[in-house]
């Protein structure tokens, strides 16, 4: 297939009275993947292995509203919450004509994926699950340190130093090429009205994250999950302990575990051992 129909391409599609900036690759007629990204990150974080899936895959990589590209909340006690991004996931499956795709979460993404699994309504909808570096509860002094640094949004004068920035808050996520980091830094920028850079989110996501993760409890739900799974761990994450991904394995979809060295929440899934693993998994 021809680099040019591999991707990227950028869609905007109208959602629950937003607009959702969709990174897409790959041949429309392959089987679906919607990759899911984190917290305070973007769609382009999947770049790497959505450039080595695309022969294989259409994938879907969407910036959840209020952050990258999408639009930003006007109500975002009611938009920034599970459960919209949920109603979020399930309209961008029906506008693209997507009855069911395989899942690649991580972290909040993974959050939103265990949810459509493990809900009877949705549960249909994905055939295959990846859950990276999260689970049904989660550790909370790592949940005070995500609190820690995304509530801020600290501004810098120069790419250079905001480059930096992201290196030492997701140095966690393993090894990236100088190349990785400057993709990542590209696109999750944005520059305020007085010229300097800040990172690409709303604001108000992270306070209403703030207010409502200390309630956050998902074991009933995700052991209802039935569709094939796979747990990723990063063998250093803080935010998913080895004893909470063990009891993992022997519950709900009861998972294989796959454990990265190097790495803390959560892996990029940018590395060859990562990409094949969950190439072999998916496909």
């Amino acid at each position: 297939m021809p680099s040019t129909l591999l991707g990227p391409r950028s869609l905007y599609l109208p959602i629950a009275g937003h607009e959702v900036h969709v990174t897409e690759w790959g041949d429309r007629d392959a089987p679906a993947l919607v990759m899911w990204h984190g917290l305070a990150r973007v769609g382009r974080d999947f770049d790497t292995i959505a450039r080595q899936l695309a022969p294989m895959f259409h994938i879907i990589c969407p910036d959840t509203i209020g952050r990258g590209l999408s639009s930003w909340s006007k109500n975002p006690q009611d938009d920034y919450t599970v459960p919209a991004y949920c109603g979020h996931a399930v309209e961008l499956l029906d506008q693209l004509g997507l009855d069911k795709v395989r899942w690649v979460g991580t972290s909040m993404g993974g959050i939103i994926g265990m949810a459509l699994a493990g809900t009877k309504e949705t549960a249909g909808r994905i055939d295959r699950l990846v859950i990276n570096d999260v689970g049904p509860e989660l550790n909370k002094p790592a949940v005070e340190r995500i609190k820690a640094y995304v509530t801020m949004v600290p501004e810098f004068a120069t790419m250079a130093q905001f480059e930096g920035f992201l290196r030492l808050a997701y140095a966690p996520f393993g090894k990236l090429t100088d190349a990785e980091w400057r993709v990542m830094a590209e696109t999750s920028l944005r520059r305020r009205d007085n010229g300097s850079y800040s990172s690409h989110y709303d604001p108000a996501v992270m306070t209403v994250f703030a207010e409502h993760i200390d309630e956050f409890d998902m074991w009933d739900i995700y052991d209802a999950i039935t569709c094939p799974t796979l747990l990723v761990r990063g063998a250093e994450s803080d935010l998913l302990l080895a004893d909470v991904a063990l009891k993992m394995t022997q519950r709900g979809p009861s998972p294989a575990l796959v454990t990265v060295p190097g790495c803390g929440h959560a892996p990029a899934l940018n590395t060859s051992d990562q990409i094949a693993v969950l190439k072999g998994f998916l496909a």
